[in-house]
């Protein structure tokens, strides 16, 4: 969006364009970008090969992004549906005034000093504004990424869609929303928190997500909502975590009448668990369990849930009109042309809008760009008994995922080409940890990822790779009086 880059130019011109030459600077001593090592082919429309497709460029993608060309791999394109400045949630759902992740933590850096958000943040308010600054700005982390993706040279073809991924022989087949059809090696689906299902409806005999009528008066908090419009509503808010006191109080801060968060749960969550697995140990480790390790490690996190951060529920606390429910989960919700009627167990409530703040599903089989491979994914319930499937529902629906965040076959053969996509969204985070979402594992699965797909590239390269090997003529002594030529060496010279 060209009103962020403006504004990201207007304040702190100088020092951030010091600290873009250093940073620029720091990256040449690291020999940034190293040449491209992957040998060219030609696929069956004659077209160069692709060699990684990235989908999506909101934080996740970027640092992808940015990874594979450290690596020396450049033949890759990354392409983000929005338009620029509306990557990620930044400008568009996160509806907090601030980040939840505290400000010193790293990761679309890969370890550059000069790429830290601190050093982007230090350039324009100087150490002093740094110790001041209790968390980050949201807005200010959107900025932030922005001048990361520009000053590595990242390259993001904004406002383009995967539509249909497909096996072709050796390779992908990708249809994108261009209308142009293009062969690859390799694709990493990056596409976000909701990019392994989609938006979690909850059921109710009354209710249809697809309805006509739901327009303007039933919204899902991860949906585009024009706020402004909200004024003077009564409004109903179906969860008490973060998003959904966020999206309340964003209503109640645009005129909103009154916003009431409703639980099943007698009380808030009280203790946010990840906090106890945020080290480097377990961010590394977690992928390399066994099975049995891993799925009690997050069947315990799912259900334990996570309490919304202090700042949104003081947020909440200090407005007018907001107010949580407990205890009182709902039954129903019909719409009609003035509102939306809610019964729970306790009451039946008119509202205005109702908002539904109950996050995203995990299910393959809603993913329609993977609908070819969809059917063959290896799932959770794959691996774990019947009983421990039912018992955990929710967990055994998350895709279980190679140490390389690939997708493997449920049934080995079936689908060629399953495993050279690449999950690096929520849905890896039974097998990997909270690496691909979270800005705290970010650069450590960015640097289990990039290595993996490296690795592959090499692997599937390994015979050219040789025969250049023996190939490669280098007169290393042509300018001293012991160089013999080519035809004249003895063995293998």
């Amino acid at each position: 969006m060209d009103s962020v880059v403006e504004s990201e130019r207007a304040g702190g011109d100088q020092g951030l364009a010091a600290l873009r030459k250093t940073a620029r600077h720091d990256l040449a001593r690291l020999n940034y970008p190293p040449a491209n090592w992957v040998p060219e082919c030609a696929g069956p429309d004659g077209k160069r090969v692709l060699d990684v497709l990235v989908v999506g460029a909101g934080m996740c993608g970027q640092t992808v992004g940015y990874g594979l060309l450290r690596e020396g791999i450049g033949n890759i394109r990354v392409i983000e549906r929005e338009t620029h400045g509306r990557e990620g949630p930044w400008n568009t759902t996160a509806r907090m005034p601030i980040l939840r992740s505290p400000k010193h933590l790293t990761g679309p850096d890969l370890g550059v000093p000069s790429l830290t958000f601190r050093a982007w943040y230090e350039a324009q308010h100087g150490a002093g504004g740094w110790q001041k600054l209790y968390k980050i700005a949201r807005l200010d982390w959107l900025l932030y990424l922005l001048w990361v993706r520009e000053v590595v040279g990242l390259k993001v073809e904004n406002g383009v869609a995967l539509l249909k991924l497909e096996p072709a022989g050796d390779l992908l087949r990708a249809t994108l929303s261009t209308g142009e059809t293009i062969h690859t090696r390799k694709v990493v689906m990056a596409n976000g928190r909701d990019g392994s299902g989609g938006f979690r409806w909850p059921s109710f005999p009354s209710f249809d997500p697809g309805d006509p009528r739901r327009k303007g008066r039933v919204f899902h908090t991860l949906e585009d909502i024009d706020f402004t419009k909200l004024a003077g509503k009564r409004i109903g808010v179906l969860g008490v975590l973060a998003t959904a006191i966020d999206n309340a109080c964003t209503a109640l801060e645009a005129g909103a009448a009154e916003a009431i968060c409703y639980a099943r749960r007698p009380h808030l969550p009280q203790v946010n668990k990840s906090k106890g697995v945020s080290f480097p140990g377990f961010q590394r480790g977690q992928g390399v369990l066994d099975d049995d390790w891993r799925w009690k490690i997050y069947t315990y996190m799912l259900a334990a849930g996570s309490p919304p951060p202090h700042e949104s529920v003081l947020r909440g606390q200090k407005l007018k009109g907001f107010s949580f429910r407990f205890a009182e989960p709902w039954t129903d919700v019909a719409v009609d042309k003035d509102g939306v009627t809610v019964t729970t167990t306790k009451s039946t409530e008119r509202f205005d809008v109702v908002l539904f703040g109950t996050g995203f599903d995990i299910d393959m089989g809603r993913v329609k760009e993977l609908a070819a491979f969809s059917p063959n994914v290896k799932l959770w319930a794959d691996v774990r008994t019947p009983e421990e499937a039912k018992a955990d529902a929710e967990a055994a629906r998350y895709p279980y995922l190679g140490p390389g965040f690939e997708l493997l076959e449920k049934a080995p053969g079936g689908t060629p080409r399953l495993g050279d996509i690449h999950l690096f969204n929520w849905g890896s985070i039974l097998s990997q940890g909270a690496l691909a979402g979270d800005i705290p594992g970010l650069a450590f699965g960015v640097n289990r990822l990039v290595p993996a797909i490296s690795n592959a590239l090499f692997r599937d390269d390994i015979a050219r790779h040789v025969q250049n090997m023996h190939a490669l003529e280098d007169p290393e002594l042509a300018p001293t009086d012991y160089f013999v030529p080519r035809d004249k060496r003895a063995g293998t010279l």
